[in-house]
């Protein structure tokens, strides 16, 4: 929950876990390949990552919170977990993709990241704050003129509040990015 954690003057993570079915739909509409290489940012307990299992990919988890990342070890075993701040994730160097639910602190700093020169993402499905999504689906996002020559935005599907546990005081949606295809 949002909020300090006591005893550390550290503010506390925001994590709304989202629902088995909104994550099956989530990621049903990224239309995963098998064997594909994805990112599920902002793990949390495993709601898109099982489903990514399901879906054939592989999977890197990355969840910063230490008891999140030890709950998607013990799930998952065959998963590759990874305890970090997604602010200072190193990007694979291959081809991948990202489906995430990510914290929405991190947005700015996340996608600034993601859309960067030398970036080998190929596609994004994110569940964000909608008005977010807007903003880029629009091509109205800060620094938009740069990475809209490499990458197609638009959104997808609408996430009501009571898709999370607890639900956030803001509307979601799915930003779905992908990156165009040279001539």
């Amino acid at each position: 929950m949002p909020g300090r954690v006591p005893g550390t003057g550290q503010r506390g993570w925001d994590w709304y876990r989202l629902a088995d079915e909104w994550a099956a739909r989530v990621v049903a509409e990224a239309r995963v390949r098998p064997g594909e290489l994805v990112l599920d940012i902002g793990a949390g307990e495993g709601a898109l990552t099982g489903q990514l299992l399901r879906a054939g990919a592989r999977v890197v988890a990355v969840e910063l919170h230490p008891h999140r990342a030890a709950v998607l070890r013990h799930r998952f075993p065959g998963v590759t977990v990874v305890h970090a701040d997604a602010a200072a994730l190193r990007l694979p160097r291959r081809p991948f993709r990202v489906v995430a639910n990510p914290p929405y602190g991190i947005t700015a700093i996340l996608l600034r990241q993601l859309l960067a020169p030398g970036s080998r993402l190929s596609a994004a499905d994110l569940v964000l704050q909608r008005a977010v999504v807007r903003q880029y689906a629009g091509g109205t996002a800060r620094g938009a003129a740069r990475w809209l020559r490499s990458f197609d935005a638009g959104a997808g599907l609408t996430v009501p509040r009571r898709a999370f546990l607890p639900p956030p005081r803001v509307d979601s949606a799915v930003l779905v990015l992908r990156r165009r295809r040279v001539a």
